[in-house]
C-alpha cells in the first residue's frame, strides 16, 4: 500500500511519545496498522511486547482482521489489539487470582445480579418507588460519567443538573453494595485497574516490563482515567503512539477527554505532534465545508482538511414544510440508488420511528444501526393504548389505575380503592358514584367522564389519539409533568406525533397494536436485510462512510440542543463545540453526496432550522 509522506512520517516514528492528529477520511487506522508492522519487522521489536488499544470491540475486531490481510504472516507470535476494558479486566483476574478474590462481572441484562435490577432496587428502597427507563439511562450515564471523569458524586452535582431525587445516597449505596460484595460493571474494571497499579507496584512493573510500545486508537474518545491508565503503564519510557482527532470527540456524555489531547505538549514536552490533513474520503466540496464549519470551535487544534478529490456536487441544504415531507424527498431521491451506499443520519433515535413507518409502507428495505428503538416501549405509547383500551371496557379497574390520574376530572386514591371492593362487572364510574357523601356536580363529572371514554370507543385510532391529547386533557398532563420525568414538553409531543404518524394508516386498536409490533420487530431483526438504507444515529455511525448520506431532523432546539444553546449563551462553549464536532462528523461520512433537511413544522409546532445550518449557509460550494 502507498502510503502519503504524512502518513509515512508518522509510520516511522519509534521511540517517545507521539500524537498523530489525523482528519477524518486520513487512514488513521491505516498507519495504525502500518506502524505496528514497522516495529516488528525493521525494528525488530517482538509482537508481545506491542499493546494496541481501541475503545470498541468492533474496532479491535477491524484493526486484527486488516493487519492479519496486510502482514498476515509477519510473526508466529498473535499480536494484541485490545479494548481498554478488556486490557483492565484480564489485569483485574490476574490481581483476583493471586489475592483469592472471587470479582462478579454485573453487567449482562440476562444475568438475575445484573446492575440494572439492583439500581432498581436501590431507588425503589431509597425514594419509595419504582425508577422509569429514561432516569435509569440518566443514573447509569451520571454513574459513569463520574467514574470516567475521576470526581466524586458530590463535584458532579455542583456542576450538573440531573433529575433524580436522592442521587447521592444512591449512587454511593450502589457503589458500596459492589465493593462489600466484590461485584463490578464496566466502569469500575477502569477504576479498580488504576486502584490496583497505583497501590501494588509488582503488578504495575510487570505491565510496565511486559509492554515496550502502547498505541492508542481513536484517542479523542479516551476518558481521563483510561488515559490515566495508558499513562501509568507507558511511563517511564513514554513509547506511546495516539491517534486521534479532537474534531471528532463527541463522547463527553460518556467522560470523554479531548482536554487531555490538547495538554500533550504540557505533559510530554518531548513529544511529537503529526498532522494528517488530507482525506482521502470525500469530494472537494463536502471538505471545504467541513473544514469553514469546524473551525469555528475554538477548543481544538488549529488543522485544515484538505483533499485531492474531485469536485463532484454541491451539498444540498432542503427546506421542506413537514416530517413526513422530509420523508417523501428522500424516498424520490432513492430511487435506482444502491441502497447500501446510502445512510440517513439523525441526532435521537426518535428521528428513526417515522423512517421506519414511511419506509416499511414503500417497500424500501433498511437497517438500524440501534436496535433498541425505546419509542416502541415507552410509558407515553402504552398511557395512550391503556385509554382505548380501557374505553372499550370500562370495568377494567387494572388498566384505569394506571390513568386515572392523567386526565381531566380529579378522582382520588380513595375512591379507586372504595371501588375495588365493589361488583368488578360494573362500570367504574358507576362504582365511584355510590362513593358516600358525593356532590351532584362531582356525579354530573363522572357521568360527562363516562359518555367521554364511550364516545373515544368508537373513534378510529388518530382521532382517539388526538381526543385522549386534548378532550381528556391528557397534553395538560404531560405539560404538567414532562420535567419530572426528564423530559421537554415538546419532546413529549414528538413521540405523540410520531404515534399519530403511524396511527393514521391504522383502522382499530388491534391494527394499532400489530402495526407497533411488526415495525418494533422489523427494528430487531434488521441486521439480516439485503441492500439495506442504513438508520443510524451520528454517534453511531462514527468510523463509517457512505456514498450518499442525508441528515435529517435538523431542527434548532434538538440539534444543536436548547441546553448547549443556553449553556453557550452564558459563555459556556464546551457543549456547544461538541454538538458541532457531532454535525461535523455526520458530514464527513458522505463521500460525494451530502444533503441536509430541516422541517418547517413538527405536527403542529412550527420549528426553526438548525443554526449550524445558518453557519453552512455563507460556507456552501
Amino acid at each position: 500500500m502507498n502510503l502519503s509522506i504524512e502518513q509515512q512520517n508518522a509510520v516511522e516514528h519509534v521511540r517517545g511519545p507521539a500524537l498523530i492528529l489525523a482528519v477524518p477520511g486520513a487512514g488513521k487506522t491505516t498507519v495504525l496498522i502500518h506502524r505496528t508492522a514497522n516495529l516488528i519487522l525493521n525494528h525488530r521489536i517482538s509482537p508481545e511486547k506491542i499493546l494496541s488499544i481501541t475503545f470498541s470491540k468492533a474496532s479491535a475486531r477491524d484493526m486484527k482482521s486488516r493487519f492479519s490481510q496486510l502482514f498476515g504472516d509477519i510473526s508466529s507470535i498473535p499480536i494484541e489489539f485490545s479494548t481498554i476494558h478488556s486490557f483492565c479486566f484480564s489485569l483485574i483476574r490476574e490481581y483476583a487470582y493471586t489475592n483469592r478474590i472471587k470479582y462478579t462481572l454485573v453487567e449482562g441484562e440476562k444475568e438475575r445480579l445484573n446492575k440494572f435490577n439492583l439500581i432498581k432496587k436501590i431507588y425503589l428502597d431509597i425514594n419509595q418507588q419504582y425508577i422509569t427507563e429514561e432516569k435509569l439511562e440518566a443514573l447509569l450515564n451520571a454513574t459513569g460519567y463520574i467514574k470516567n471523569m475521576m470526581i466524586t458524586a458530590e463535584e458532579f452535582l455542583k456542576n450538573n443538573k440531573i433529575d433524580i431525587e436522592n442521587f447521592k445516597t444512591i449512587y454511593n449505596t450502589y457503589e458500596k453494595y459492589k465493593r462489600d460484595n466484590n461485584l463490578i460493571d464496566f466502569d469500575d474494571m477502569l477504576t479498580l485497574s488504576l486502584e490496583i497499579l497505583r497501590e501494588n507496584k509488582h503488578i504495575l512493573e510487570k505491565y510496565r516490563n511486559k509492554y515496550d510500545f502502547l498505541q492508542v486508537d481513536e484517542g479523542q474518545d479516551t476518558s481521563k482515567i483510561q488515559m490515566e491508565i495508558i499513562k501509568l503503564i507507558s511511563s517511564p519510557k513514554n513509547n506511546l503512539f495516539i491517534v486521534a482527532d479532537d474534531d471528532q470527540s463527541i463522547y463527553g456524555f460518556r467522560g470523554a477527554y479531548p482536554k487531555g489531547l490538547l495538554n500533550f505538549n504540557n505533559i510530554y514536552p518531548k513529544g511529537k505532534v503529526f498532522f494528517m490533513e488530507d482525506n482521502y474520503r470525500s469530494s472537494k466540496n463536502i471538505v471545504s465545508v467541513c473544514n469553514e464549519f469546524i473551525r469555528r470551535n475554538k477548543l481544538r487544534y488549529n488543522k485544515n482538511i484538505r483533499t485531492s478529490n474531485k469536485f463532484i456536487e454541491p451539498i444540498s441544504v432542503i427546506k421542506v414544510n413537514s416530517i413526513s415531507e422530509q420523508y417523501k424527498y428522500i424516498i424520490d431521491d432513492l430511487k435506482d440508488r444502491e441502497l447500501s451506499k446510502c445512510c440517513i443520519l439523525y441526532r435521537n433515535n426518535l428521528s428513526s420511528v417515522g423512517l421506519i413507518e414511511f419506509f416499511e409502507r414503500y417497500q424500501i428495505p433498511f437497517y438500524i444501526r440501534d436496535v433498541k428503538v425505546k419509542f416502541f416501549s415507552h410509558w407515553l405509547i402504552q398511557d395512550v393504548i391503556n385509554f382505548i383500551i380501557f374505553s372499550n371496557d370500562t370495568s377494567n379497574m387494572a388498566v384505569y389505575e394506571s390513568i386515572y390520574y392523567k386526565k381531566k376530572g380529579y378522582i382520588s386514591k380513595k375512591q379507586i380503592n372504595y371501588a375495588k371492593t365493589l361488583n368488578y362487572n360494573l362500570s367504574v364510574f358507576d362504582r365511584i358514584m355510590d362513593f358516600p357523601g358525593l356532590s351532584n356536580f362531582y356525579r354530573s363529572t363522572l357521568m360527562d367522564l363516562k359518555l367521554d371514554f364511550k364516545k373515544l370507543s368508537k373513534l378510529s385510532p388518530p382521532e382517539a389519539i388526538r381526543f385522549i391529547e386534548y378532550d381528556l386533557e391528557y397534553e395538560k398532563y404531560l405539560k404538567e409533568n414532562s420535567m419530572r420525568f426528564g423530559y421537554t414538553y415538546d419532546s413529549l409531543k414528538t413521540i405523540l406525533h410520531y404515534l399519530k404518524l403511524i396511527a393514521n394508516n391504522t383502522g382499530s386498536l388491534n391494527d394499532l397494536l400489530n402495526r407497533l409490533k411488526y415495525l418494533d420487530s422489523l427494528c430487531r431483526n434488521s441486521s439480516y436485510t439485503k441492500n439495506a438504507v442504513t438508520l443510524s444515529t451520528v454517534h453511531s455511525a462514527k468510523g463509517l462512510e457512505f456514498d450518499r448520506v442525508y441528515m435529517i431532523d435538523l431542527v434548532d432546539g434538538d440539534f444543536p440542543s436548547s441546553s448547549s444553546v443556553d449553556a453557550s449563551e452564558k459563555g459556556k462553549y464546551e457543549l456547544i463545540e461538541e454538538e458541532r464536532r457531532l454535525f461535523y462528523v455526520g458530514m464527513s461520512r458522505a463521500k460525494h453526496h451530502l444533503s441536509l433537511i430541516t422541517p418547517n413544522r413538527i405536527g403542529d409546532k412550527s420549528v426553526s432550522p438548525s443554526r449550524f445550518l445558518l453557519e453552512l449557509q455563507n460556507n456552501k460550494n
